[in-house]
């Protein structure tokens, strides 16, 4: 069963969205001049079409990937087939879209301002015979006359008037006996709008927050929020965050200390609430003294005294109030990061929305996706299903999107190394992959970004099948790497990134030909020389670029690029290298176990000779201790299965052998199975056969053979006998 709260999107919410992302293969067409035109056959009722304008505004602002429809307002100009009731309008809402619903109007509820438009809507409100109820005019510029603007508008229960001037508070009393919601943040408050506001009997909801105590010449006493409280008796909701307290409004602190946490307004730790008739459902006492009590006679309540009183106030102020969501998602990330965020679902879905919704506020970004590394990390994994966690990645890369600013850069990469990968990030594979290149890109990136980044790039490319490989090697993947490893060259520095790039194109070159082109094209031999000459003790490193070469030497095709008389002696000399157990000896083997394979026919190379090449091969490989423990990981044993039957190079064959015995009797769980189902044990029987095999290869053969069956044979029976019991 899905979590609380983390169920499934509704049958409406999948198909509207669906609808919104195939305007014209669902309900519209395509009419004269490109323009897009809803069905004739086609009629939505109310709650339909005010769902598609929401979700559409939604998708416009929060979605990457949705691209804004010229004309989609226009769908609903005509009453007759849309209908439209309650709506919220954002500013990137133009002129023509008002214009294009204002025979709607008469049906309209504003719940949000437009700033450019809305006095055009506006007009064409007072225009209509419309008595509008709602209507926010939040961050109004000061030349506005709000006075007049509101004046003909007496049906008015609902106004928003956050951050407006309001130099004569006196008009508002007009409305005292039908407003339910009136909204004053950051509002200069005084005693002539606090007079008048008293006065509205009706107000349900009340909030005159401050975003801050700064600039505040008003100070909230507690004759003032007394007179508050015993005036408005049908208040339910209240926000006084952001207040200096210029008076003791608290009882004594041994009195709050008594007794468990109440919301009965009678033990209300704060002297005004005490006249309340029965809990609010909301009290805002954000960035005051008053969220630190005990007794707070609300079941909801903004502050910062613990995990709840955060949330809460992300919930509340994320969608109109980003300056005060930001502070509180940082508090939340200190919660997460040195306490235990025990309300872990809800704290992600409310740090998820709050990126949505403001993915162009750099502040909410940064302390957003801190917050998310935090959330998402081991400690919490086991709390989180699969759709909430891929929210997160979506949101992620959202950010990383948007922002090329170090900090959310670094924050959105080290969050997603709290992933599984590829495993959760296959659903976004070619997104992912195409921001953590482009990030890449810059000559001189930041240190721990770049490192990040390169690591993410190589775990996505390892373990991926090969038509991922490839498709992330047309996104530039090679040369991007290459870039790196050159400036790394330049710099004379061997850290983790230039390490992890070779490790990342040595996993995108696995069984993929066109990356190893990629890599032989964009001069990769030379920086493998270069590196070979710059950094002759890094042993990871070795490790790593022979192992690409391997990859590149599997292609029948390339090897002839591999044939030259620098490479030869280098990848002898190589054979002889103790660097990281044997893996560069073996891996330097390899290469020219492969290019033995071609014959002594295409062998031009005069120095050193092939007969000498092949007698240090047959040294190395006696050297190595057959229960040597492995740092590679094979998918397939292809490339080396195609080495075994033939008596063109024997050494190639007896280095195949001696990597199959290896693997066989240090991992026999792994790759008793896999050798079985390629078809190997076949060929070692062709090994037996063959005249032309050396008896220390026939030897290997013989016990890979042998040790495979018994444990493949062991491990069936095994099975029987639990199906059996």
């Amino acid at each position: 069963m899905p979590e609380a709260g983390d169920n499934p999107d509704s049958l409406m919410s999948l198909c509207t969205v669906f609808c919104l992302k195939n305007l014209r293969r669902t309900m519209c067409y395509t009419g004269e001049r490109n323009k897009l035109c809803l069905r004739p056959d086609v009629f939505l009722p109310s709650e339909i079409c005010d769902k598609l304008v929401n979700v559409y505004m939604d998708l416009v602002y929060t979605d990457s990937n949705f691209e804004a429809q010229d004309g989609f307002f226009q769908l609903f100009s005509d009453p007759r087939s849309t209908r439209l009731t309650r709506l919220q309008l954002r500013d990137l809402v133009r002129d023509k879209d008002v214009e294009a619903i204002k025979k709607q109007v008469g049906k309209l509820s504003v719940t949000r301002g437009l700033k450019s438009c809305i006095l055009g809507l506006y007009a064409t409100l007072l225009k209509s015979d419309f008595l509008l109820r709602l209507l926010n005019l939040g961050g109004m510029q000061a030349v506005v006359d709000v006075e007049a603007l509101l004046k003909p508008l007496p049906a008015l229960t609902s106004l928003d008037l956050s951050g407006v001037y309001l130099p004569r508070p006196a008009f508002l009393a007009q409305w005292r006996d039908r407003l339910a919601s009136l909204v004053l943040y950051n509002v200069d408050l005084s005693e002539e709008l606090i007079s008048t506001v008293v006065q509205m009997s009706r107000l349900r909801h009340l909030d005159i927050s401050r975003e801050n105590q700064r600039n505040s010449k008003f100070k909230m006493t507690r004759k003032i929020l007394t007179s508050i409280v015993q005036s408005l008796g049908n208040l339910v909701s209240l926000d006084i965050s952001g207040h200096i307290m210029l008076d003791n409004c608290t009882v004594p602190q041994f009195e709050d200390a008594m007794g468990r946490p109440s919301i009965e307004p009678s033990k209300s730790s704060i002297y005004p609430f005490q006249e309340l008739k029965r809990p609010l459902q909301f009290l805002g006492l954000y960035n005051t003294t008053l969220c630190n009590v005990t007794h707070i006679p609300a079941y909801k309540v903004t502050g910062s005294k613990n995990e709840e009183q955060v949330l809460n106030a992300i919930e509340a102020y994320t969608e109109s109030r980003p300056e005060l969501a930001h502070r509180a998602i940082n508090q939340l990330f200190d919660i997460a990061r040195i306490q235990h965020c025990s309300q872990l679902l809800r704290a992600l879905q409310l740090v998820i929305a709050a990126l949505k919704c403001h993915k162009y506020d750099k502040s909410i970004q940064v302390t957003g996706s801190a917050a998310l590394f935090y959330l998402t990390n081991t400690e919490y994994r086991n709390e989180q299903s699969v759709r909430l966690r891929r929210q997160v990645i979506e949101v992620v890369l959202n950010g990383m999107e948007q922002y090329q600013e170090v900090t959310v850069q670094r924050n959105c990469c080290l969050t997603l190394c709290n992933f599984s990968i590829p495993e959760e990030l296959e659903f976004q594979y070619h997104r992912v992959n195409l921001l953590l290149l482009k990030i890449l890109e810059p000559a001189r990136q930041d240190e721990s970004i770049q490192r990040i980044a390169v690591h993410l790039c190589n775990a996505l490319v390892c373990q991926v099948d090969n038509d991922h490989k490839e498709a992330v090697g047309k996104m530039g993947f090679v040369k991007t790497m290459l870039n790196l490893i050159q400036k790394k060259l330049q710099d004379r520095m061997c850290d983790q990134v230039m390490e992890f790039s070779w490790s990342a194109l040595w996993n995108i070159t696995d069984e993929t030909p066109d990356n190893c082109q990629m890599f032989l094209n964009c001069n990769g031999m030379d920086l493998f020389l270069d590196c070979l000459q710059e950094f002759p003790d890094k042993q990871e490193l070795h490790r790593n670029m022979l192992g690409l070469l391997g990859n590149v030497a599997e292609v029948r095709a390339l090897r002839p690029q591999l044939l030259t008389s620098q490479f030869i002696t280098v990848f002898s000399n190589l054979l002889d290298s103790k660097a990281d157990g044997i893996e560069v000896s073996y891996n330097a083997c390899g290469v020219l176990s492969h290019i033995m394979f071609d014959g002594p026919d295409v062998w031009s190379v005069e120095d050193p000779e092939r007969d000498w090449v092949m007698d240090k091969m047959w040294d190395a490989i006696q050297s190595w201790d057959v229960t040597s423990r492995r740092n590679i990981n094979y998918r397939s044993f292809e490339p080396i299965l195609r080495l075994l039957p033939q008596g063109i190079s024997p050494v190639s064959q007896h280095w195949a052998t001696w990597a199959l015995f290896n693997l066989v009797s240090v991992y026999p769980s792994k790759y008793c199975p896999l050798l079985v189902k390629e078809g190997g044990v076949a060929l070692l029987e062709k090994v037996l056969e063959l005249d032309s095999s050396q008896p220390e290869t026939k030897d290997m053969a013989r016990y890979t053979h042998t040790h495979t069956h018994t444990h493949t044979h062991t491990l069936s029976q095994n099975m029987l006998c639990v199906h059996h019991w």
